[in-house]
């Protein structure tokens, strides 16, 4: 990672970085896969999850040291020189979403009979994309198989997905934040990484999320 931002002449320019969280964690020098302390920006504790939703903020970073709080070697980039990565967030949401139903229950298969190219496993895990997600959000039937606390998630990531993910970014952007979250710890949906994101660090989000986009990059990826 750094031979690539010493090619790029990463110093001179300084410009942000967008890409997956797995990437940034790299580029931080933060350990990898599910952590204690999975978070760059703050000392949350994603093991404890009976505290996930709290309304209290977890501590801020004060810094990257290796060797404490699963920092492992020094960061080549700052923490605030980093886009969020806004399709992924997305995309995370979706897979909260997802996990909560079995392969073969009424919801996967309306999802498996609209986007026909979903197989078994990403039906189970959320394995969608942007465009394809903007699909089950016209489709009248989806809804119908759902139950109340599942259509109550569903319409609030709706309501955050147009009003804030997108190029439109709503007044009242926090409400419909915090709805998602409770909507979600209803339908006992776990805290990913991507909704701690949404939950404790709204304002590190550009002013206008559609301006950092990776809709191909995640194309590719699946």
């Amino acid at each position: 990672m750094n031979n690539i931002l010493v090619e790029v002449n990463y110093k001179k320019y300084q410009c942000k970085i967008c890409g997956d969280l797995k990437v940034i964690a790299s580029l931080l020098g933060l350990l990898a896969g599910y952590t204690k302390y999975s978070c760059f920006l703050c000392e949350w504790d994603s093991h404890a999850r009976g505290t996930h939703c709290s309304r209290e903020q977890s501590p801020h970073r004060q810094s990257l040291t290796p060797g404490t709080r699963n920092v492992i070697r020094k960061p080549l980039i700052k923490p605030y020189e980093v886009f969020p990565p806004i399709p992924y967030i997305k995309l995370g949401i979706m897979k909260n979403f997802c996990k909560g139903f079995g392969c073969e229950g009424s919801c996967n298969q309306v999802i498996m009979w609209k986007i026909p190219q979903a197989h078994f496993r990403e039906s189970k895990e959320g394995g969608y994309i942007g465009p394809q997600i903007r699909q089950l959000f016209i489709d009248t039937k989806f809804e119908v198989v759902l139950s109340d606390k599942e259509i109550a998630g569903w319409q609030y990531f709706e309501k955050f997905s147009n009003g804030f993910l997108e190029n439109y970014k709503a007044a009242n952007v926090r409400d419909h934040t915090q709805d998602l979250v409770d909507s979600y710890e209803q339908l006992g949906c776990n805290t990913s990484l991507k909704m701690h994101f949404l939950f404790s660090h709204l304002d590190f989000f550009p002013l206008n999320c559609g301006d950092v986009s990776d809709e191909h990059g995640e194309r590719s990826h699946q």
